[in-house]
């Protein structure tokens, strides 16, 4: 059984999910042990007290670079035997000594089609306001690994969801979250612990 860390900053509805997920036995071959947030204030720590789920707060204003912050985070997983950290709206950067020690064992989920509409500055719902004023009819989001280029590692899932007539950032928000995201993330989760996801090149094949 694969010890599942999940990082967040604010609601943690993508947390929620995976929750549930596991609920209902879903994610297989692997447990949620640890949640970390980057801010005290994280409704998502409610959530994960609620499932009985050991929590820490790291909070990313009181380190000066990603690096001494990544040390942070390594200092509060070191003893944690963890297998697999989950991105699951968690809005700081990681450091390339997080993400070189936890090398394909990090996936984040990025709430449009990469690589459209993703990298430095898409986060949250400026990726929506960018969808909208594009005009594209579709967007969505994408399971995948986290790599040092900033939205750039191997896609694991993706899937679309229609942009339509009359939407806005928050309604556009939701339908993505709750057609694609609350379903590929935990798909993704479930496929790592299994062992069904074979990483070649940048590229992913599922066993």
């Amino acid at each position: 059984m694969m010890n599942i860390a999940v990082f967040v900053s604010g609601g943690g509805t993508n947390l929620q999910a995976l929750i549930d997920a596991q609920e209902r036995g879903e994610i297989k071959n692997g447990k949620i042990t640890f949640v970390l947030a980057s801010n005290e204030n994280a409704y998502a720590l409610e959530r994960a007290k609620n499932a009985g789920i050991e929590t820490a707060v790291v909070s990313r204003k009181a380190y000066d670079s990603k690096e001494s912050y990544d040390k942070a985070i390594l200092d509060v997983l070191k003893n944690r035997n963890i297998d697999l950290i989950v991105l699951a709206g968690f809005l700081s950067i990681l450091g390339e000594e997080l993400i070189g020690r936890y090398k394909n064992k990090i996936i984040n989920i990025h709430p449009s089609l990469i690589p459209l509409f993703c990298g430095d500055g898409f986060y949250g719902k400026k990726v929506h306001t960018a969808v909208l004023e594009s005009g594209v009819k579709v967007t969505g989001a994408t399971a995948h690994f986290v790599n040092e280029i900033t939205d750039g590692g191997a896609i694991i899932l993706q899937k679309a969801v229609p942009v339509e007539q009359g939407d806005n950032e928050d309604i556009l928000q939701y339908r993505v979250m709750r057609q694609a995201e609350w379903e590929i993330l935990p798909k993704a989760v479930s496929l790592f612990c299994e062992g069904r996801i074979k990483i070649v090149g940048n590229k992913t094949e599922i066993i």
